[in-house]
């Protein structure tokens, strides 16, 4: 048995706490366990500075931040420069929401995520996404509403989860305690029909055979299901 006395296949509690914040169009306070996440939807119009005036489309990019007092040692403010680590979770979260939005449906719009982890205990990145799409979500409905968006751009839900080998066990929904400690680390993106987005799987220290990868994907997909369910 775990830490929280889960089972090895068993999700942290997990909550979405909505419109918890009144200037954006879409605001959500996702809990995974003890990691605490705000995650909003900014609206804009124009493109990106890199689009070509003659692209229809628009945009859907992310920004992701861990606060100082987030972990146990306190983390710098990323002022001047982002980290690898910082970037490399800002381009997941953002092509993972990417990947469930018809963008020709969004013309002149920029949406922009932002994940800012109050409290890290374990799957930051998986709960922004989570988080983010709700936050996405309801920020469409609002464009709907109010007539700046005439079709619904969002194609299907996505979740995300994050699983691993720990102990020699697979486990799903790692805490910070659990991942630290993982001989393999694998963070998971689905949407709600099961097509796979991202399935980032790495040994941190000896190779893994191949039924160990299918049952990490298996375990993080009954998981994700359980998630989405939960929007």
């Amino acid at each position: 048995m775990r830490i929280e006395n889960r089972a090895n296949d068993q999700i942290r509690e997990v909550k979405f706490t909505r419109n918890y914040t009144k200037n954006a169009l879409g605001s959500v306070l996702v809990e995974f366990g003890d990691t605490k996440v705000i995650t909003t939807a900014t609206v804009e119009t124009g493109k990106p500075k890199w689009m070509s005036k003659d692209d229809l489309r628009g945009w859907l990019t992310a920004e992701y931040s861990l606060l100082p007092s987030s972990t146990s040692v306190r983390c710098a403010r990323e002022r001047n420069k982002i980290s690898g680590r910082t970037q490399e979770i800002q381009r997941l979260i953002g092509r993972s929401l990417r990947a469930c939005v018809d963008l020709e449906k969004m013309p002149d719009i920029i949406i922009t995520i932002d994940a800012d982890v109050i409290q890290a205990d374990g799957g930051t990145r998986t709960a922004s996404i989570c988080g983010g799409f709700v936050a996405l979500s309801d920020a469409v409905e609002k464009l709907l509403a109010d007539g700046t968006l005439k079709e619904n751009p969002i194609i299907e839900p996505v979740g995300a989860i994050s699983a691993g080998i720990v102990d020699g066990e697979v486990r799903l929904d790692l805490n910070y305690e659990e991942d630290s400690h993982a001989q393999v680390d694998s963070n998971v993106v689905l949407t709600k029909s099961g097509k796979i987005i991202e399935f980032q799987t790495t040994a941190e220290g000896e190779p893994y055979e191949f039924d160990k990868m299918v049952e990490i994907f298996e375990s993080a997909k009954k998981g994700i299901q359980e998630i989405i369910e939960k929007y």
